[in-house]
């Protein structure tokens, strides 16, 4: 079997089956993706650093190290990583920021070093948004990335690059990292798979924004693999898991099995259509087949509020969180000038994120108190179900646009036709990032203009394998990613 057999589409785990049998070499599967970018990435702009001879030079030596008879997970499998990761001796601009154009990184990230022991190969890194901090991607930089399904529409962000790079053949597995959804949207906007892990199941460190060593005050941000097949995720998932920076002298990582390894056998909760929450019709009609899809499998399905009536409440919790988070060095002066415009717009979500910019340290407890009650509750909820269906976004990849054009209570996107705040945007990724939960997202269908709708399995926290089951479950049930029209060959 030849690299050109298996196809720029093939799922890692072939190209791992190829290579354990002999019939592909590292090195011809390096150059081949290699050539796939270069010829194709002019158009979508998804792997901004680009480490060619070092690639090369780590595909010969895995090739010699399984002529020795060496084995690993993915010894000799070629892969992008996103820019926000650590990796040593390349460029580490946060995403794009002028300031840090110059800085090279000495060290790999802990899951960087984890993947090159597996023995991946890093072609690269892959564009994505200032700070990691938008549902776009684009930064003064690197320029914009394109969805492949649609070069006028977003990936998605903040890994836009990782998922538009997939989607084009351009890379067989990525990972990324998940404050606000942004694997899952990503994933979503370009019909594909992506894994939000659980909390505390893997080291976070070596992400920007971040640094060298944990930080447990800092919650909500994960990082997690992207893919083309479920069986991908699991891999990566494996490969990535274990505790944090000094944890690891005692505490060990063992998630357990999935809860059902059929989906007759599975609880699934949908999450009903919320009055206040603006949702795309073509994404609830979507979440309605799946349901009935499901049921009809033999599952057992009902529509489940898991916090009977409180998730609004819980997402103005993840966004005072999330942004007395993210604004530690804003002056006083910015945070007042900034919380003054959200407040005028009247919107009490965005009264929630004008509260995180004016936060203190006793609102800041309060908050994560209120957290620790939510994460008790969905400690019940999920004794009586195993996974809870909702959508990964509330609409789908949209159309490119200046966020400078207006202020932050301005930012506006269109939903059924009506212009909608953005901060609506941030739900249904929250569900998962607030409580720590795993969410799995997986292609669920098309809209009528042809582009993917992503739905996401949330599971019960540190059971990350019953939501990556369940993505597998469905996607031999009812088919997973399909190449986009024009990057098919």
């Amino acid at each position: 079997m030849t690299e050109r057999e298996l196809g720029p589409y093939a799922t890692a785990g072939d190209v791992m089956a190829a290579l354990d049998a002999g019939q592909v070499s590292s090195e011809e599967l390096t150059r081949a993706h290699i050539e796939r970018i270069e010829r194709l990435d002019g158009q979508i702009n998804a792997v901004v650093v680009r480490d060619f001879e070092r690639a090369l030079e780590a595909a010969r030596a895995a090739d010699q190290a399984r002529r020795s008879g060496a084995r690993g997970a993915l010894l000799g499998l070629p892969m992008t990583v996103k820019d926000a990761f650590y990796v040593d001796g390349l460029p580490a601009s946060g995403g794009g920021i002028p300031e840090r154009a110059d800085v090279i990184s000495d060290w790999d990230a802990p899951l960087v070093a984890r993947l090159k022991a597996a023995g991946a190969i890093i072609l690269g890194k892959t564009n994505m948004p200032p700070f990691a901090a938008d549902h776009q991607t684009n930064n003064p930089l690197y320029g914009r990335t394109n969805n492949p399904w649609d070069l006028t529409r977003t990936p998605g962000g903040s890994s836009g690059g990782a998922a538009a790079a997939l989607a084009s053949g351009m890379t067989p597995l990525e990972i990324g990292g998940d404050y606000a959804g942004s694997i899952r949207v990503p994933s979503a906007f370009c019909g594909l798979f992506g894994h939000k892990t659980s909390e505390t199941i893997a080291p976070r460190p070596g992400h920007f924004p971040g640094g060298r060593l944990p930080n447990t005050a800092f919650g909500m941000a994960v990082q997690g693999p992207l893919a083309r097949s479920a069986a991908d995720l699991r891999t990566v998932f494996d490969v990535m898991i274990g505790p944090q920076i000094g944890e690891d002298v005692a505490w060990r990582v063992d998630p357990p099995p999935a809860r059902a390894n059929r989906l007759s056998d599975l609880r699934v909760a949908v999450l009903p259509r919320l009055e206040w929450l603006p949702l795309d019709d073509e994404i609830a009609g979507t979440m309605d087949a799946w349901a009935s899809r499901l049921s009809k499998a033999g599952a057992r399905v009902a529509e489940v509020d898991p916090l009977d009536g409180d998730l609004g409440a819980l997402f103005k919790t993840f966004l005072r969180i999330l942004f007395a988070q993210t604004s530690v060095e804003v002056t006083h002066e910015e945070a007042e000038q900034t919380a003054a415009g959200l407040r005028e717009a009247g919107n009490e979500f965005l009264d929630a994120v004008a509260d995180g910019w004016l936060s203190s340290a006793g609102d800041f407890l309060r908050w994560y108190w209120e957290r620790e009650i939510a994460r008790e509750r969905l400690r019940r909820f999920f004794q009586e179900w195993d996974v809870l269906l909702a959508p990964c976004a509330c609409l789908n990849a949209f159309e490119h646009t200046e966020w400078e054009d207006s202020g932050d209570e301005g930012r506006s996107l269109p939903v059924n036709g009506e212009q909608v705040n953005t901060v609506y945007l941030f739900f249904y990724p929250a569900l998962c990032n607030v409580t720590g939960h795993p969410g799995t997202a997986f292609p669920a269908g098309r809209t009528r203009d042809g582009l993917p709708i992503g739905l996401q399995a949330i599971g019960p926290y540190l059971e990350d394998r019953t939501g990556l089951r369940f993505a597998a479950l469905v996607e031999r049930e009812f088919g997973g990613f399909s190449p986009p029209p024009g990057y098919r060959e």
